[in-house]
């Protein structure tokens, strides 16, 4: 490979790193530049044998009017020629960790292993010193529908159960909407302790980048053995410790992403709708929903695609 050739190479590798650190996951390509990048590299010239030079021919003919830029060219009114390159996000993963099929009963044996050790877990002294309880999750090992948030709360800290308070009840009446109920999805959290509140006497913080990269790999092995069809990611801070920073979760929410080979959907967090009452964020939310019930098959009645309409 060419000096000046691998030069250029690292210098677009370079520029599209920055760019997806910065949110970008799309860049327009124009069909003709890829055409060109896909073409086998010509071979530079031996140095024992310079080219020859032969004179330059003079034009005998007027030159045909340059073709427009690829990316400007229409193919037809009102129709560009344009072709974009995704670029994951920095967490998300497309391919699906190798695993074994497991018996209903292995299983169920893998789970409660791994809710012992997460139960006596103490890699965050801070945490482990303040819970009261480890909100390890709940529902179906055998859930087609995986809802993940960032922390427990006050009132999930207390019954050791994620989603329980105001939010949780949300939660669960949109998932009672989907026609679907709490027993036959899973629930559950980054995080599985409360986030220290010194000197709090009510109220939560958002967890630590640190605090959820540590915990987070109990939640990878839940994701591994239950292996839900789809995963909807509730509120940004789940969002940014699931895919890395991102463009926002109002950008973001409604579009698909991948995480750990499975179809992920970022959302609002219960939370924000509770302290955003407006229609249209609600609506927001269960278009969000319609697109998971559309994924998963579920069958979708004209009240349920009509919720919110008039908001």
């Amino acid at each position: 490979m060419s000096g000046p050739y691998q030069q250029l190479l690292d210098a677009a590798i370079q520029h599209l790193q920055e760019l997806k650190a910065q949110g970008v996951r799309f860049v327009p390509v124009a069909p003709e530049t890829l055409a060109a990048l896909s073409q086998p590299q010509r071979p530079a010239p031996a140095q024992s044998r310079p080219p020859v030079l032969s004179p330059r021919p003079r034009a005998t003919a007027k030159p045909s009017a340059k073709p427009a830029p690829a990316a400007t060219r229409p193919t037809e009114p009102g129709h560009l020629i344009e072709q974009t390159l995704s670029l994951p996000l920095p967490g998300e993963t497309t391919a699906a960790p190798p695993a074994g099929v497991l018996s209903p009963e292995a299983k169920a044996a893998a789970f409660a292993e791994l809710r012992e050790r997460a139960l006596v877990c103490a890699k965050c002294p801070q945490l482990a010193a303040a819970r009261k309880n480890v909100v390890f999750g709940v529902g179906s090992l055998e859930a087609e529908l995986m809802f993940i948030g960032e922390a427990p709360g006050a009132d999930e800290d207390d019954q050791g159960e994620p989603f329980v308070g105001r939010a949780g009840q949300l939660l669960t009446r949109i998932i009672q909407a989907m026609g679907l109920t709490r027993d036959t999805v899973y629930i559950g959290n980054i995080l599985k302790c409360r986030p220290d509140t010194p000197g709090q006497a009510a109220g939560n913080r958002k967890p630590a980048a640190e605090e959820m990269n540590t915990c987070i790999p109990y939640l990878h092995e839940q994701i591994d053995l239950i292996r839900p069809k789809v995963i909807v990611a509730l509120g940004a801070t789940a969002v940014e410790g699931l895919l890395g920073k991102t463009i926002g979760i109002t950008r973001l929410r409604g579009t698909w992403k991948t995480y750990r080979g499975i179809p992920l959907m970022p959302t609002y967090h219960p939370a924000y709708l509770l302290r955003n009452q407006a229609p249209s964020e609600k609506r927001r939310v269960w278009e969000d929903m319609l697109q998971v019930m559309e994924k998963l098959g579920l069958p979708i009645s004209a009240k349920q695609r009509n919720y919110f309409l008039k908001g």
